[in-house]
């Protein structure tokens, strides 16, 4: 009874001890300074601490003569700083990974990464994450508060690591694979802003046309007292409307975007109809549906070399597709995965992946080699979608042009066809 007192008692005492040193460290503050050192040279940093003395007392301690101490302004707005992407994961993973790899402690590696942020958002979560670090709690734990940053397939894979003490190496197989994920998304990015952009284009200078251009003519047109062609008489009608009511036009297009938004978040089977027609547009579904299955082998080919049992490893992969319909698709595989089905097997049933990709993970699973044919698989694919946007790009440079073209060019004939009509007659 008494042992299991002192326990107690010695649980409360690690328990409080952590809490002081939590509270501590939320007193603490970044204080700028201004100092000379042994050669005489001035120069300046940064130190996060309790108060200025403790700073002053620091930088004597390393030889320099503190000639400014003073806190460090915060935001006029809050926590200042642009949101943490996935690339400043992928980054901050693989300085991690490169750190713990060359014996760095993992408490010191985070504070020297914290320390080379530019971003105070993405400093303040380190600073935070080393903090429970220091307080006890595992990496994976503490990474699991942010699961913004982290989802439940980085705090796996970080956990798995931990508990086979390979942590280092799986830090840059986890770096590995977020850069080539970024980089994926990236691709997609850039093919999806190109027919943005025309339609974009098309809208701004066909608002400006039927506004501003076409009602000076519409001036001459009345002077000539004249029957105007069909398509002319068209687009003084457009023009008109647009000059009264392009109010009306832009909040219809406003509120259809935002009903659009508001029905996609809110509606899973306005989802899947909207990611089905998405996979079925020409060139651009191909690049979505191959980024799709270069993420699907990527994600499940690390999560399976990490140690994660297939089907935990499918549960995190779904959410990793970048696909509404992908996504439903690995959790219907993991389903089929639970109760016996061979991996290849419940994905052919899917219909979705081609027959290379099934055939491969049979190969890799009779071969005892699905990690690794995994990646072949998603560095194939990787490859495709690379060659795709390039193409895309490529394509889409004239298309521009055309479409522009074709569109100003409509108009100014339409404008100008009353006037070879009257030239015609003249003559």
């Amino acid at each position: 009874m008494a042992t299991s007192t002192a326990v107690a008692t010695k649980a409360r005492n690690a328990t409080a001890q952590r809490g002081k040193a939590r509270a501590q460290v939320s007193q603490m503050q970044v204080y700028t300074w201004v100092g000379i050192d042994k050669r005489g040279t001035k120069i300046r940093g940064e130190q996060i601490s309790k108060n200025a003395n403790l700073v002053k007392a620091d930088l004597r301690k390393q030889g320099i003569n503190p000639q400014v101490v003073k806190a460090k302004p915060k935001p006029l707005f809050g926590s200042a700083g642009k949101s943490i992407k996935g690339r400043d994961i992928a980054v901050f993973s693989r300085q991690l990974a490169t750190m713990m790899a060359a014996g760095v402690p993992m408490v010191q590696g985070f504070e020297i990464v914290a320390g080379g942020q530019s971003n105070p958002r993405m400093k303040d979560m380190l600073t935070n994450i080393k903090t429970d670090i220091e307080g006890g709690s595992a990496l994976n734990e503490a990474l699991g508060k942010y699961p913004v940053q982290f989802d439940e397939l980085y705090t796996n894979l970080v956990k798995a690591g931990e508990s086979a003490g390979v942590l280092d190496t799986v830090l840059d197989t986890i770096a590995t694979y977020k850069e080539n994920i970024e980089n994926i998304k990236g691709k997609i990015k850039k093919a999806m802003f190109y027919p943005a952009a025309i339609i974009a284009v098309a809208v701004i200078v066909s608002a400006i046309l039927l506004i501003f251009v076409i009602p000076q003519f519409e001036q001459v047109f009345r002077s000539m007292n004249a029957d105007l062609p069909a398509f002319t008489q068209m687009l003084v009608s457009v023009s008109r409307w647009m000059v009264s009511y392009w109010w009306m036009a832009l909040l219809v297009l406003i509120g259809a975007v935002t009903a659009f938004i508001l029905v996609y978040r809110r509606s899973t089977s306005f989802q899947h109809f909207i990611g089905r027609m998405t996979l079925k547009i020409p060139i651009v579904g191909e690049i979505l549906r191959q980024s799709a299955m270069a993420r699907f082998a990527r994600t499940l080919g690390v999560t399976f070399k990490a140690g994660v049992p297939l089907v935990e490893a499918l549960d995190s992969v779904a959410n990793a597709t970048g696909s509404v319909v992908y996504n439903e698709a690995v959790r219907r595989i993991r389903e089929d995965v639970s109760v016996g089905h061979q991996l290849q097997l419940a994905m052919k049933q899917t219909n979705l992946f081609p027959n290379m990709v099934t055939q491969m993970v049979a190969i890799g699973e009779e071969a005892g080699a699905l990690d690794a044919m995994l990646f072949k698989i998603a560095e194939f694919y990787e490859t495709e979608v690379n060659n795709a946007v390039d193409a895309l790009s490529s394509l889409l440079e004239p298309l521009i042009m055309v479409i522009i073209g074709g569109l100003v060019g409509s108009m100014v004939v339409g404008m100008y066809l009353p006037i070879f009509k009257l030239g015609s007659v003249v003559g």
